[in-house]
């Protein structure tokens, strides 16, 4: 298995579009961070695709990403799910739509802001097939088991996904550590977690709390994403501990 990190920024990216880098070092490439979502691989070449951030061609022409089996969504937010309309160019070719799954929420407000997305329009055909996750525990090769967290008000879909005998765990946009998160998350090998900031957050987990989520779930690898720009790479990779990792645009991981 392997996981990459197609983008490792908060929802306005880094640098912002006013060309604000905050703490970030400009001259260092791995500061420059579009908006979050993953690609998990197999040794079989089975693709999963967890969210449609606003950047994904981008995403995808640099990780040289040309087909996925299916695509995940953690919630509706815009950075999460505004660069849909990008999974239209890994329609063609294919013998019917690509398969896509949410929790019941998000289901519901992909298919009434992305109608056309998923029941085609004007001769277009439908693009993704959109289904519930409630039923859901195996797909392309993998294992799939996810939980709902909390993101203030709204809440996301924490991920974990397995094959041979490995793990790798998606918790992105949650902002407190739940019961049903140890449980999914315990001894992953690998899991990408929301980091936003030092500072506490109401909506977003801090250094504290990603560190805190990996230390109670055991987890062999923590890699920290979704970071802002106040989280210079060079500077915070210096300060956390031993097993883990700073994420960054591209990066790759194995269990």
């Amino acid at each position: 298995m392997k996981v990459t990190l197609l983008g490792s920024g908060t929802s306005t990216g880094v640098p912002r579009i006013n060309g604000d880098w905050g703490a970030c070092d400009p001259n260092e490439p791995k500061n420059r961070r579009t908006r979050v979502a993953i690609m998990v691989e197999n040794d079989a070449g089975s693709r999963l695709l967890v969210d449609t951030p606003p950047d994904l061609r981008e995403q995808f022409l640099r990780c040289g990403i040309d087909s996925i089996d299916g695509v995940f969504w953690t919630h509706d937010h815009a950075d999460h799910c505004h660069g849909i309309d990008d999974l239209r160019a890994l329609r063609y070719g294919r013998s019917g739509p690509l398969p896509g799954y949410g929790v019941e929420e998000t289901v519901r407000r992909l298919k009434s802001r992305f109608s056309y997305v998923f029941a085609g329009e004007h001769g277009y055909p439908t693009i993704v097939k959109l289904e519930v996750l409630d039923k859901l525990r195996l797909f392309a090769g993998f294992t799939v088991e996810w939980c709902v967290m909390p993101h203030g008000p709204a809440k996301s879909t924490g991920f974990r996904f397995g094959c041979d005998g490995k793990s790798i765990g998606y918790a992105t946009d949650f902002c407190e550590i739940t019961p049903g998160m140890i449980d999914l998350f315990k001894g992953v090998d690998v899991l990408v977690c929301d980091c936003l900031r030092r500072e506490e957050h109401p909506t977003h987990a801090n250094l504290a709390m990603a560190l805190e989520l990996g230390k109670r779930c055991n987890v062999r690898k923590l890699v920290l994403t979704h970071l802002d720009k106040s989280m210079d790479y060079r500077t915070l990779s210096a300060e956390v501990p031993k097993g883990v990792v700073v994420g960054y645009d591209g990066l790759e991981v194995t269990p």
